[in-house]
C-alpha cells in the first residue's frame, strides 16, 4: 500500500511556507524528508495499524515528553525502538496546525542531528 500523497503535499507546503530549504524522497515505500541532508520527517505506511504514520526525528531531549501523547509510538522497525524518533498515528497530524507542530519539532532538532554517513561509491 503506497503512502498517501496528500499528506506529503501538506508536509511541501508547510515547509515551503516556512522558507525552509528541503528535499524528498521515495524511501522503503514511503517518503523522506530531509533538511541539511538529514532526516527531517516521513510517511510510513505501517502495515500493523494499516494506516499512514508521520516518521519524526525530535530528538533525545523531546522524546519523553512526545511519546506520552496518545497520538505517538515509538519508532520501531527492527524490534528495538530508535532513540529520538517517534510515529505519529494519522489523528495526530489530521490538520496543519497539528502537523506544523510535529515539523516544528523536528526543526528545532535538526541543526543538532548528526547525518548519516555517506556511503563511498563502488
Amino acid at each position: 500500500m503506497p503512502y498517501d500523497h496528500l499528506v506529503a503535499d501538506r508536509i511541501r507546503n508547510l515547509l515551503t511556507a516556512r522558507g525552509v530549504a528541503f528535499t524528498d524522497k521515495s524511501m522503503m515505500g514511503g517518503r523522506l524528508f530531509q533538511v541539511d541532508e538529514k532526516m527531517l520527517c516521513g510517511i510510513h505506511t505501517d502495515k500493523k495499524h494499516g494506516d499512514d504514520l508521520l516518521m519524526a526525528r525530535i530528538g533525545e531531549q523531546a522524546y519523553p515528553a512526545e511519546i506520552e501523547k496518545d497520538v505517538t509510538l515509538p519508532m520501531d522497525f527492527t524490534g528495538r525502538p530508535m532513540r529520538g524518533y517517534i510515529f505519529v498515528v494519522r489523528e495526530g497530524f489530521t490538520d496543519d496546525d497539528s502537523l506544523g507542530y510535529w515539523l516544528d519539532l523536528c526543526l528545532a532538532f535538526n541543526p543538532l542531528a548528526k547525518a548519516s554517513k555517506k556511503r563511498k561509491k563502488k
